[in-house]
This record gives structure tokens, sequence and C-alpha cells, in this order.
């Protein structure tokens, strides 16, 4: 049982506290619900007796915030080449609810973003993993939403670095502005002219 205040995770919503337990007569049944607090001023309304079933959850402590975070620094995990397998794969991890899960699904989507893009149903899942994932680091790490969005984008962005080398990125934004045809450019050759 939870207590008014508690900090939750709820999910495929994210984390929240719970603001108050309220008996509703809901289609002429009632029952005791959580009324949660979410991100954006949502509340939600959760079962008491069915909240565990449903895998309401205390939020992480400092340690595994941090282990979280090293998930986010590693390399990503072996993804479903088929778009629709993936996806439905990527969305058991989410409604597992399990924060490592839900780490794992954030870095392998970004990384999958960075190299070849994203479909748009992969992209609106990226984004709500990451409100999830987010929602309770700045809980679990007593921030905000802004400085726990740029933590994360970092981590991800300097494993993305360092497991897939900077050295492809470099020579296609390198190839880009210097011709290597022995062909000169344009700026070049009005400099030598003068």
């Amino acid at each position: 049982m939870f207590n008014i205040g508690d900090k939750i995770v709820y999910p495929m919503h994210g984390a929240g506290v719970i603001d108050s337990i309220e008996e509703k007569d809901i289609l002429g049944e009632k029952q005791a619900y959580y009324i949660l607090k979410m991100p954006g001023e949502v509340k939600v309304m959760v079962p008491v007796d069915k909240a565990e079933q449903v895998g309401v959850r205390n939020i992480i402590d400092k340690t595994s915030a941090d282990k979280v975070f090293s998930v986010l620094s590693q390399d990503e995990t072996e993804m479903e080449k088929n778009w629709n397998k993936r996806y439905r794969d990527n969305m058991d991890k989410l409604k597992s609810g399990d924060i490592y899960e839900i780490a794992d699904v954030v870095r392998n989507l970004s990384f999958k973003q960075k190299e070849k893009g994203l479909s748009t149903g992969e992209k609106k899942m990226l984004v709500n993993a990451k409100q999830i994932l987010v929602s309770e680091l700045v809980l679990a790490e007593q921030s905000n939403k802004d400085e726990m969005e740029e933590l994360v984008d970092t981590k991800i962005n300097n494993s993305f670095m360092l497991f897939r080398g900077n050295e492809d990125i470099k020579t296609s934004v390198v190839e880009k502005f210097i011709p290597f045809n022995g062909a000169t450019s344009n700026t070049a050759d009005a400099t030598n002219n003068n």
C-alpha cells in the first residue's frame, strides 16, 4: 500500500506523486483510488487494490539512478531489423515499467535516430519513453526536467560518439565542405587569383 506523498511510477505514464486517496463511485461500484499528480499537471486515478497488479511501484533511489545513467552510457543492444517486431519489443519494454528497460529503449532509438532516422511511430515512442525516463529521474535526483533532459541527451550523445566513432561523421562533414576529387573550391580559386 502506498501513502499520500509517495513518489511512484505508473507504467506508460511516468513518475508522479500520490496527491490523495479518494473513494469514487464509478459505474455503481465504490472503490478507493490513488489520485496521482503526473508531469504536466495531469492527474491519473489508479484503483488502490489493483495498483501493484498494473505495475505501480516506488521510484528508484540514487544508486539505481546512477545505474540508469550507466545504461545510457553503453552501446546499443541488438534490435530486431523488422520494424513491426522491433516496435512490439520496445513497447513490451515500456509496458514493463522497468526503468532499465526504458533507458535501453531511449538509448537504442536515439542511436537509430542519429544513424538512419526513425519512422513516425518510433519517433513518438522515443518521445514517450524519454518523458517516462526523465520524469522518474527528476524525482530520484531531486532535479528539474530541463537539467535532466540535458543530462540524458549528453550521456546518449557521448556514448554514441564513443561506440559509433566520430570518424564517419567527421569524414562526411569534411567531404561536404572540402572536395577530395582533385578539384579546388571556388573560394580557393578566388583567393589564388588575387
